[in-house]
């Protein structure tokens, strides 16, 4: 066994030896090696090899019972359950985007888009609303940037929002240059929905479809009606189609836009909610002036209410002698109206912004007056060509006759009426509208004022679109009528005590706004304060400076906003747009004069005043005539400088000291403003 043992031992210090005498001899190929081998770390740990003297074995595997417990399987139920959400939320998104676009008309998107913007548009003003903005290169460029989102979005969302953006640009006076620019884009049309929804408008209304509820054909009978399926008008709420119907009459047909039902209840809503956010985020008090506007624009879309309109008015113009036979209203078939169809008269004449027409040479004939004029039947349409225009253009057909012969062989006749006569009889009927019926019409843009020309050359002035209307109390119609006529004659003690009754602590800003032009009667204690508080400082801190004015002045004007008329806001409207029909045809009328001799006989002629008012307030009319008399010196004397050369005219004059003024007080207008 020590035999064994020792053996063992001189094996081992024998393999030892030669594993030491072979590491001699190679060490010098070893040195020579490292010269060339890339530098290691000094601190790497040298492996050495031990010689094991156990017994070999082979590998033999772990019996089952000697291993641990198997772990559970990963499951991910964490990353599992949120994918299963992302799904959720993505199918729940896709079927109510397809409810949305198919049963909502997109009101939902719609809304949500306005918030998004409304979001963006209040904190890029809270950050940089001020001299030097941060993320912005001056506040100017800080306005046009969010007045092209805001009219972006008014665009993209068409509908009502439309008719929202123009009851914003009806104060646009006191919005920035960059949103007076953008908005005076604002014009109210669309494209024209599919034939298919205008039919289905109809049947869903009167239960017929259109040839039964009209008696037209689109096969060409004789003995029926014709109808246009390609609308001749399209804006944001409804389409207007021209018809003859087998009686002979002419009608235009106004259809609502079938979306609109669905959607309006949504536009407004969110109209209120983004109102209400942003005068408490910024402080002013707009917000209680927004369900009234909210109310008038939902009226809009009721045309029974646009009948009833119409039909008021024409009533009212039929008993008023001074306008009796040169305003027309158009009929209304209220057999084939609706909630959201209006049958009416059709129309032919000029548009009121076609200046060249109305001022043309008259080539008809002598004592005859333009077609329709007064009522008169218009000439049947020839059956030949009807039959013909149908067969070969049965979806784009055209089918209204030309009734241009007025205008000559050369096509360059007009109307030639006088553009005195016509604005004397625009301002005559929105002055009886205000000051004596308390009805007044808040859209009078050019569009919708038509022209003709009467048997005896006078124009005939047509009045279309009876859907905005505003109603004034007869105190309020009192006291508005009374303000006017203060406002002639420099009565400031009357006009404070009317305007702070209304709840406004700024008469001569509120004076200036109501004349449309600078109202010198006052104390210029508004001026002057603001003048005082602005710094010669560089442009844009007083640009900052003027902005701050111009929130503190819409504050002063609402200073008190359950007192302040809300009618006012559509008056105002009526006003400015009156006043840019007279600029554009070269003020061809004294407009403050007229005015103030409503506002001045109404409260002769009102009929809710007793006798001894009445003749207390003749006694003052009389005064007031002669009064007004110096309105005259200055009108007619901007006539003659116009005669000599002057290019400007009256309402020329009258924009070019509103714009001062307004510099003086923190406000700048745009030209676009007096345009309507």
């Amino acid at each position: 066994m020590a035999t064994s043992s020792l053996s063992l031992c001189t094996s081992c210090l024998t393999r030892l030896q030669v594993a030491r005498a072979w590491q001699r001899a190679t060490s010098p190929f070893q040195n020579l090696q490292s010269l060339h081998a890339p530098p290691t770390n000094l601190r790497t740990k040298v492996h050495t090899r031990y010689i094991h003297s156990q017994e070999f074995r082979p590998f033999v595997p772990p019996s089952p019972d000697s291993l641990p417990k198997p772990a559970p399987p990963k499951t991910y139920r964490r990353t599992r359950r949120w994918t299963r959400r992302l799904l959720y939320l993505a199918l729940g998104l896709g079927i109510a985007h397809e409810v949305d676009k198919h049963f909502l008309y997109s009101s939902l998107m719609r809304s949500a888009r306005t918030f998004w913007l409304g979001l963006l548009v209040g904190t890029d003003y809270k950050i940089n609303f001020r001299a030097h903005p941060p993320l912005a290169e001056s506040i100017q460029a800080l306005h046009n940037r969010n007045a092209e989102r805001l009219f972006n979005l008014l665009r993209t969302n068409g509908g009502l929002y439309l008719k929202i953006g123009q009851a914003i640009a009806m104060q646009s006076a006191i919005l920035p240059p960059e949103f007076q620019k953008m908005f005076a884009l604002m014009f109210d049309d669309a494209p024209q929905n599919d034939w298919i929804d205008v039919e289905r408008v109809i049947l869903e209304d009167f239960g017929k479809t259109t040839e039964e509820l009209f008696g037209v054909s689109f096969s060409g009978e004789p003995d029926r009606g014709v109808m246009e399926r390609t609308a001749r008008a399209s804006a944001s709420v409804a389409q207007v189609h021209w018809a003859r119907l087998p009686d002979g009459r002419e009608v235009a047909i106004k259809v609502q836009k079938r979306e609109i039902a669905r959607q309006v209840g949504w536009d407004l809503w969110t109209f209120k909610a983004v109102s209400r956010i942003y005068s408490w985020w910024f402080d002013i008090p707009l917000y209680s002036l927004v369900p009234y506007i909210s109310e008038r624009l939902l009226l809009e879309t009721d045309f029974v209410n646009e009948a009833n309109n119409s039909e008021k008015m024409a009533n009212l113009v039929a008993g008023e002698s001074r306008l009796r036979g040169r305003v027309y209203i158009p009929k209304v078939y209220r057999e084939l109206s609706s909630k959201r169809v209006m049958t009416a008269e059709w129309i032919e004449g000029v548009r009121l912004r076609d200046k060249e027409t109305l001022t043309n040479p008259w080539q008809g004939r002598w004592r005859e007056g333009s077609p329709g004029c007064r009522g008169a039947p218009l000439d049947a349409p020839d059956r030949q060509r009807v039959a013909e225009v149908i067969r070969n253009h049965p979806s784009g057909e055209h089918l209204k006759p030309n009734r241009d012969w007025w205008k000559g062989a050369n096509g360059k006749g007009g109307l030639g009426v006088s553009l005195k006569d016509t604005m004397q009889t625009m301002v005559d009927l929105f002055s009886a509208q205000m000051f004596l019926w308390g009805c007044c019409h808040c859209d009078p843009h050019p569009g919708n004022i038509f022209i003709r020309r009467l048997p005896s050359g006078k124009p005939e002035l047509v009045l279309i679109d009876h859907g905005l209307y505003v109603e004034m109390q007869p105190e309020f119609r009192h006291q508005y009528s009374l303000f006017w006529k203060s406002l002639m004659t420099f009565d400031n003690k009357t006009i404070g005590e009317i305007v702070h009754s209304w709840g406004i602590s700024n008469p001569d800003v509120f004076a200036s706004a109501t004349l449309m032009k600078p109202y010198s009667g006052g104390d210029g204690s508004t001026s002057a304060g603001i003048k005082r508080t602005m710094s010669t400082a560089e442009q844009q801190q007083r640009s900052y400076e003027m902005q701050q004015q111009m929130q503190k002045g819409i504050k002063g004007i609402l200073a008190d906003e359950k007192k302040w008329p809300r009618e006012l806001i559509f008056i105002g409207r009526n006003m400015r747009i009156v006043q840019g029909n007279n600029q554009y045809l070269g003020a061809p009328v004294n407009r403050i004069k007229i005015m103030g001799n409503w506002a001045s006989r109404s409260l002769v002629d009102s009929p809710d005043l007793s006798y001894g008012a009445k003749l207390l307030n003749f006694g003052r009319h009389m005064l007031f005539k002669v009064v007004m008399f110096s309105t005259d010196v200055v009108f007619y004397s901007s006539k003659i400088a116009q005669f000599f050369g002057r290019k400007s005219n009256l309402e020329d004059d009258v924009e070019a000291g509103m714009k001062k003024m307004a510099s003086d007080m923190g406000f700048e207008l745009n030209h676009n403003v007096f345009e309507g």
